[in-house]
């Protein structure tokens, strides 16, 4: 084995420690796979100055495999290295979700988790579908702000519901690359993501359970849906979040209302 090589071993089990164990042999065949059929993509990246930085490639792993319900898939990781956290959606540079007013500066800045935010606020019944911006948002800061409430403040609450109802967070493309096109990143994973869903097809059918629901947002994770590893998964498709029309897209609704992901819990509370 190459000094090169060697390295690259070592930099990707320590990107294998931020999974879960559950999933580890499952990353590693994906790994394989993805390099039988481009065998210079890994080592080109590992080279390259990539997000999410940190040693986070496998950052969404971090939710165990019998616990997936659902699978997030987004476009890629945001192109901005406090944001890019290796968790589908998840802007690492939000902290507070509300303010004086409405949503705060940094999720207002985060156009698809605003979005997002604004949707899942329209499913709740909390905010009128053809009212969503400026201050029709102003009361339902002010409750979520309010002493005893019980909306979440921070991402990483709205984070740890969206894993207590069983998703996984996961990008289309792992990584973003200023100088690669989004779609041309997101074909090299592919055969990654293909055997990522193999193995929760075998874990369902081991556990006699049913095949979780992909969750496909926008024209990259469009990329899944023809994958052999895909057939037979229920799908719920809509556009990107960064689309204004998400916020009122029904099926959207269809699928958050019952989750009541705004909704704030106890820890360890189901």
């Amino acid at each position: 084995m190459t000094a090169a090589a060697q390295s690259q071993g070592v930099r990707i089990e320590a990107m294998l420690a931020r999974a879960h164990p559950s999933w580890h042999p499952t990353l590693r065949q994906g790994l394989e796979a993805l390099s039988r059929v481009t065998p210079d993509y890994l080592p080109g990246l590992l080279a390259d100055d990539f997000l999410p930085s940190g040693e986070r490639l496998f950052a969404a792993f971090a939710q165990p495999l019998e616990a997936v319900r659902f699978v997030l898939f987004g476009e890629g990781p945001y192109p901005r290295d406090a944001s890019a956290t290796g968790v589908c959606f998840m802007d690492g540079a939000v902290g507070c979700l509300w303010a004086n007013g409405g949503l705060s500066t940094q999720v207002n800045r985060a156009t698809s988790l605003r979005n997002f935010m604004k949707m899942l606020l329209v499913a709740d019944g909390r905010l009128d579908p053809g009212r969503t911006a400026g201050d029709a948002l102003a009361p339902i800061a002010a409750e979520a702000s309010s002493a005893g409430t019980t909306t979440v403040q921070t991402l990483t609450q709205l984070q740890d519901n969206l894993h207590a109802n069983g998703f996984l967070l996961l990008n289309t493309s792992l990584v973003f690359r200023a100088h690669v096109a989004p779609l041309r990143e997101a074909r090299a994973w592919t055969p990654f993501l293909n055997v990522v869903l193999a193995a929760l097809a075998a874990h369902a059918a081991d556990a006699g359970q049913s095949l979780p629901t992909l969750v496909l947002w926008g024209k990259v994770a469009a990329l899944v849906d023809p994958l052999p590893g895909a057939v037979g998964f229920p799908k719920v498709v809509a556009e990107h979040p960064y689309n204004l029309s998400f916020i009122t897209n029904h099926a959207m609704h269809k699928l958050f209302q019952p989750l009541t992901l705004l909704r704030s819990r106890a820890r360890g509370a189901g």
